[in-house]
């Protein structure tokens, strides 16, 4: 009998949208037009999935800067809630919106601390109120090669930043996740140290890019994307936008970030998109958007190297990946 092996390059037939399903509902053209008209135009979807489970954002401003060009379309709403990288509800991207129901993101706060004149422990709901909600479109491109085109809400980071007022010697910004074995079954693998911990540097933290994101299409997060808040950096991989957060600390050394601790030749601190820094056992030249059959070309720093290159003028990328 003839044994037919797969190309591992392509993806297998269960990861593939059908084309019926992602055409229609978020076609980017419209998508782009109903931007313009309000935040009430992607609320008014409906949705495949409990209303307890999600909460509609009211008086989120649509900002027409970061749409992305009209050949992208955004992602299925379902892409989203079903495909997950979230390893502490478990490894397979199937686990978490298993498991993450059983966490729950009320209440909840985050702590402050480090080298910051104002530290304080902040309630998540006052987090939405702290800034004007605005809906961003962002890239997500993870290192496992495949990405998304995502509707992030948020506020940019640097807001919260500047009312806790940093020190001149804060030159990190450090994230811890939640790590709570009763609702988290992969905490029993040490396949990381937990907490989850990731950073960034006090200058990618203030960029205007950098969102505090606390929901997605229209809605607060769901759990198993991060609720109640986490952290985006769209020119980075995927993984360094820490979720679940439940403290923000400002230091002076670089933080020991969980992936870097656990493989420091794989994962970088920085972790900049580049194509042309594979990672050693695959290439990160390509990749596979969610929805779509075939491959695509990586963008250096995922398509926003006009915004944020000058950080890292006389950088070797190479060295500093």
């Amino acid at each position: 009998m003839l044994l037919r092996l797969r190309d591992r390059s392509s993806p297998a037939p269960s990861e593939i949208t059908p084309e019926a399903l992602y055409r229609g509902r978020r076609q980017w053209l419209a998508q782009a037009g109903l931007l313009a008209l309000g935040g009430a135009a992607l609320a008014s979807a409906p949705l495949r999935r409990s209303e307890a489970q999600a909460m509609r954002l009211a008086g989120v401003t649509p900002n027409p800067r970061h749409v992305l060009a009209s050949d992208e379309k955004l992602n299925k709403v379902e892409d989203f809630r079903s495909y997950c990288n979230f390893y502490e509800f478990g490894m397979d991207k199937s686990d978490p919106p298993v498991h993450a129901k059983a966490m729950k993101v009320r209440p909840w706060t985050v702590t402050i601390e480090g080298e910051v004149n104002k530290p304080q422990t902040i309630d998540v709901d006052a987090l939405h109120r702290m800034a004007p909600l605005e809906e961003r479109v962002y890239r997500l491109r993870c290192v496992e090669a495949w990405s998304m085109v995502i509707p992030w809400v948020g506020f940019p980071l640097s807001e919260l930043i500047r009312r806790v007022e940093p020190r001149g010697n804060a030159k990190y910004v450090e994230f811890v996740t939640l790590a709570d074995p009763k609702v988290m079954p992969g905490l029993r693998y040490r396949s990381l140290e937990w907490p989850y911990v990731e950073g960034l540097r006090m200058d990618e933290a203030m960029h205007p890019l950098t969102l505090l994101v606390l929901g997605a299409y229209g809605e607060t997060l769901a759990p198993q994307n991060g609720a109640p808040v986490r952290v985006m950096s769209p020119w980075k991989y995927g993984f360094k936008s820490g979720k679940s957060i439940v403290k923000i600390r400002f230091v002076e050394s670089q933080p020991k970030t969980a992936w870097h601790k656990a493989a420091p030749g794989e994962y970088g601190f920085y972790s900049n998109v580049n194509p042309d820094v594979d990672h050693p056992r695959w290439s990160q030249k390509t990749e596979r958007r969610i929805g779509e059959f075939s491959r695509r070309k990586t963008l250096l720093f995922n398509g926003y190297g006009e915004q944020v290159a000058h950080l890292y003028a006389g950088m070797d990328l190479r060295k500093f990946f």
